[in-house]
């Protein structure tokens, strides 16, 4: 087919060819703070997206549009996959999904870690994916339990102290 068949966007149009975000292959478990911050997400992106939309048609506004678009998208996904898992199904004998666990290394400092799904995980306030390496370690795991946390860096045993179910 000769290109000069072939319609090409004008100078100022802005075509959307970014990729969609990848979504884990893993089961979507949440806790309900992991649900709610998702639902506060999509409702926050749902008014970027009409303000967005009321603008005029500069390419940045489109370029915004179009990354707030893929993200909504992404989230909106993840709600619906969402497996929550509620309060009150944690065993406190033992860490599972949702639960809060103190821990203290060989060289005796103490953490805190909350095991959650996978978007809420941040690991600047003690929340790791249960799909982590160290929530692995930690699952099942009782008080007075040894883990190995195994790390690119080096291995690191800990000692589970408390376990507070969710």
């Amino acid at each position: 087919m000769s290109r000069a068949f072939v319609k090409e966007p004008d100078g100022d149009q802005v075509v959307d060819d970014t990729p969609d975000l990848p979504i884990s292959p893993h089961p979507n478990y949440v806790t309900p703070s992991g649900l709610e911050m998702l639902e506060e997400e999509a409702a926050r992106l749902q008014e970027e997206r009409g303000r967005l939309k009321g603008m005029d048609d500069a390419v940045a506004a489109k370029l915004s549009l179009f990354q707030v678009e893929r993200r909504l998208r992404y989230v909106r996904a993840r709600i619906e996959s969402a497996i929550l898992h509620s309060p009150g199904h944690a065993d406190a004998q033992e860490v599972t999904f949702g639960a809060t666990v103190d821990v203290v290394d060989e060289d005796d400092r103490e953490y805190r870690f909350q095991v959650v799904g996978e978007d809420e995980a941040d690991i600047a306030a003690g929340k790791i994916s249960y799909m982590s390496p160290l929530a692995k370690a930690l699952l099942g795991a009782e008080v007075g339990d040894l883990v190995t946390w195994r790390r690119p860096k080096g291995d690191i045993e800990l000692e589970i102290l408390a376990i507070a179910p969710l």
